[in-house]
């Protein structure tokens, strides 16, 4: 193994997962080294709930993001999402869809199968990604999120082409599931701007992970059940020491999956409420980690 190892070391790589677990010294633009984000904020009310309970806990959230798609949403919604948080100075990322489990596929639903449910099936559904793209963008929108390697490498030549805005980011989702230093490595080369580990991974991998990319790590610190239903609050001080810059992310465990969502999910609100009881959950990451000395803005 030591011939592999060389080589990889050779190539700017880590020879292993980082058992040593080092500090990382990378940092945000702003010099912080973590900021705190809440997934699966579906519409506009849903954005407000988190919004007005920010404000009653009095903590700081710095993206969110939406998961059903682009596609989903009205322009109203899009706009008004994008206002809301404008005034606030968050980012909000849509997800940009369709794939290949909302379409007449059987892989995706087959019990071998279900790894090709977030990738883009056939060069339409990739046309179609795009437009989401494009279209979150006309709209004002700045950040989407990707699960293809494709749509990510087309969408990185239209921004660099300027058919798409040069600040538009790319969010890889954790569905992308790229799980090595090197993928993600390569991930970073087609123009992932942030991206979304697996939520299973331990320390060590995390840390070999952010020795080889620049770009922010977005980690689950509590995951819905369908991505392993972990929670990992106890680890949030190491995890911002070893993969700075690093978005922590409160997900929701012990609730239905809500993708795509819909008046059907919301049933008279709960949907909100459930993203609102999550957005709660940072101030322990908030108060914990300025004890520590960690840094966020």
């Amino acid at each position: 193994m030591e011939t592999t190892r060389r080589f990889l070391q050779a190539m700017g790589l880590p020879t292993g997962d980082l058992h040593s677990l080092p500090s990382s010294t990378k940092r945000f633009p702003d010099g912080a080294q973590y900021r705190v984000e809440i997934p699966s904020t579906e519409s506009p009310d849903a954005l407000a709930a988190i919004i007005e309970e920010a404000d009653r806990y009095q903590i700081t959230i710095h993206r969110v993001s939406q998961g059903s798609g682009v596609m989903m949403l009205t322009d109203n919604e899009i706009r008004e999402m994008g206002r809301l948080a404008r005034e606030r100075g968050m980012e909000v990322s849509l997800f940009a869809r369709p794939h290949a489990g909302w379409d007449i596929g059987a892989m995706a639903v087959s019990s071998g199968g279900k790894t090709v449910t977030p990738r883009l099936r056939g060069q339409d559904q990739l046309v179609y990604c795009l437009e989401d793209v494009q279209r979150a963008a006309v709209l004002g929108i700045r950040s989407v999120l990707l699960a293809d390697e494709g749509a990510l490498w087309v969408a990185g030549e239209m921004r660099q082409a300027r058919v798409l805005p040069a600040d538009m980011q790319f969010k890889i989702s954790v569905m992308m599931a790229s799980a090595n230093p090197t993928s993600i490595r390569l991930m970073e080369r087609l123009g992932a701007d942030t991206f979304n580990i697996p939520t299973d991974l331990t320390l060590a991998q995390i840390a070999a992970i952010r020795q080889a990319v620049d770009i922010p790590l977005d980690i689950y610190v509590e995951a819905p059940d369908d991505l392993g239903g972990f929670v990992r609050l106890y680890e949030i001080p190491e995890l911002v020491r070893i993969a700075a810059p690093v978005y922590i992310k409160f997900g929701l465990r012990n609730a239905p999956n809500i993708y795509p969502t819909g008046k059907h999910i919301a049933c008279g609100g709960q949907g909100s409420v459930l993203i609102c009881w999550s957005a709660t959950i940072p101030t322990l990451c908030n108060r914990g980690l300025e004890q520590q000395g960690w840094l966020f803005r």
